[in-house]
């Protein structure tokens, strides 16, 4: 990796990003406890990298982070190292293959096609304490119970398996055995975790998407491949924007962009530099001009929804 591609992100100029309101001016305004939510989608969490450049730059530290899939990896490693996690994340991203973090399993798995090898390699690499009680940010990671669907909100004991079953994309990677419960991808049953964030007593939230989560009208082509992953992505897109606006009739909920109009597949690692320059670049300018005003969503479309 040469220095050019380790280098700290830096703004472009030309970006038009517009939300304007009212009176609070600033992150440091918004009502406490503000939690940060990072959703899933795969290697297009790398985006998050970016964001978190721009967020540190401000000075601005959450009360509580709650994260779902690659969003729970994301979240824990800002938990741990508040001040220096944008660095750490796009030091992993740029340097990260597929093979890494999906590893083909030796022998055929009766649960999953890949083994979680990667993964654990990850974690045991990120310098995180044993508990999740012992990160300096209070962080929760979201699963989904396969037995019974439920959404389960996991905020204390070993940090590692709660990462593991946050991730743990039902038939890729193997479900984790957790307190009596089997235990898959949070993503399954929450994308965007508003609402574990409400539960765990945020009074705004700032949130951090991966993909698109707003209806892009497009038309798919008539292959079968395309016609699943354009019913799958629309049954998403309707779940987070729905998570998204019960949350916004209660607290303030400012959805941090991106500025990605391409997105790779959730498994390409090729693109991730070019995903955390754009979203650092966008969501910069993004927080110059935000303004928020009391319960709403917070977009790029020009104010609340």
């Amino acid at each position: 990796m040469d220095a050019e591609d380790t280098a700290m992100p830096t703004p472009a100029a030309g970006l038009a990003v517009a939300v304007r309101g009212a009176s609070r001016s600033s992150l440091t305004d918004l009502p406490r406890p503000v939690a940060v939510v990072v959703g899933g989608g795969g290697v297009l969490g790398a985006a998050h990298a970016g964001v978190g450049h721009a967020l540190e730059q401000r000075g601005f530290v959450p009360d509580l982070i709650v994260g779902t899939s690659v969003g729970a990896l994301t979240g824990a490693l800002a938990a741990a190292h508040p001040h220096d996690a944008a660095r750490r994340l796009q030091e992993a991203w740029v340097g990260l293959s597929r093979r890494d973090v999906f590893p083909i399993a030796h022998l055929p798995a009766r649960t999953s096609v890949c083994g979680d090898r990667g993964l654990r390699r990850l974690i045991d690499g990120a310098e995180l304490p044993a508990l999740i009680e012992a990160l300096p940010v209070p962080f929760v990671a979201v699963a989904t119970d396969l037995t019974t669907g439920d959404e389960v909100l996991l905020d204390s004991g070993n940090l590692k398996s709660a990462l593991l079953a946050s991730t743990a994309i039902p038939g890729i990677l193997p479900p984790v055995e957790r307190d009596g419960r089997t235990l898959v991808d949070g993503g399954v049953v929450s994308r965007v975790p508003v609402r574990a964030a409400r539960q765990a007593g945020a009074a705004s939230v700032l949130v951090l998407t991966a993909g698109t989560w707003a209806p892009d009208h497009a038309r798919p082509s008539r292959s079968a491949a395309a016609v699943a992953i354009r019913a799958y992505r629309l049954r998403a897109q309707d779940q987070v924007l729905r998570d998204l606006r019960e949350a916004a009739s209660a607290i303030p909920t400012v959805v941090l962009p991106t500025g990605v109009d391409a997105w790779p597949a959730a498994w390409d690692f090729d693109h991730s530099q070019r995903l955390i320059r754009t979203a650092y670049d966008t969501v910069n300018e993004f927080l110059d001009d935000l303004r928020v005003e009391g319960p709403g969503l917070y977009t790029t479309t020009g104010g609340t929804d």
